[in-house]
């Protein structure tokens, strides 16, 4: 973003620039740079259109036409902040597994009254898996380190991939990633970390992936289930309840 420099302006001209470049310093970044280009130059289009209407549609097209400018000269959306969206990452890994400008983050946690062997050892054997995750409808053990993964997608379809292993530390950590190839790309952790005073494990989930039809995609599918955060909250409290009592969820919400 261009920055006037060395130029003064009159009162308060300058107040409202310097006012405004603070604030732009301050904005997060989560638009591609072609995305804001196309998004200015749609902007612009639908204001000039709707200053040629008479209605009250006008204001209404104007105020969209308006906006649109502002997010694409920010590089700031309101809908990506929303859904977890970051188009535009400096410093991206183009090796990754899940392409930082197109990936939706998960992030949940839980407490379980259980120690980190208990909670590691269950979770490292990937057959058990569909016993919590609700949306998971199994998983292959192929070798030590890879996986086959059939998940169920919205509209009553399923989605399968393989995956592998690429950090595993004993009672602390597991970390996967889907191989080149797969339908929806995605990489994940799952940490257990032994709470002080006998307070059970916190485990802590982190997933990153990319859904078929990017932002678009993860909207429609939000229509026809649960956003993918409840998704892994109710997959933790389905383990939290398998570990501690013994019982395993006969209904899936």
């Amino acid at each position: 973003m261009a920055t006037i420099k060395n130029q003064k302006l009159p009162e308060p001209f300058q107040s409202v620039l310097n006012n405004w470049q603070t604030k732009q310093s301050q904005v997060t970044v989560n638009m591609s740079d072609q995305a804001r280009r196309l998004t200015v130059i749609g902007g612009i289009l639908v204001t000039f259109y709707g200053l040629r209407q008479k209605s009250l549609i006008r204001w209404g097209l104007t105020g969209l036409g308006t906006n649109l400018v502002y997010q694409g000269l920010t590089g700031h959306s309101r809908l990506n902040k929303i859904m977890g969206i970051n188009r535009y990452l400096k410093g991206s890994n183009p090796n990754s597994a899940v392409q930082a400008s197109e990936s939706i983050k998960v992030r949940q946690s839980i407490t379980i009254n259980k120690t980190p062997q208990e909670l590691y050892r269950y979770w490292r054997d990937f057959v058990n898996l569909p016993r919590f995750m609700t949306q998971l409808e199994s998983v292959t053990v192929l070798s030590e380190r890879r996986s086959q993964w059939k998940v169920s997608a919205p509209a009553g379809l399923t989605v399968e991939w393989e995956a592998e292993i690429i950090s595993d530390k004993e009672n602390e950590l597991i970390a996967w990633q889907s191989l080149p190839g797969a339908r929806v790309s995605n990489a994940g952790s799952v940490q257990f970390k032994e709470l002080s005073a006998g307070r059970g494990t916190e485990v802590k989930v982190e997933i990153d992936y990319e859904p078929p039809a990017g932002a678009i995609g993860a909207a429609i599918a939000s229509l026809f289930g649960k956003a993918p955060s409840h998704q892994i909250q109710e997959s933790l409290r389905n383990f939290k309840q398998i570990m501690e009592a013994s019982e395993i969820p006969t209904a899936k919400n």
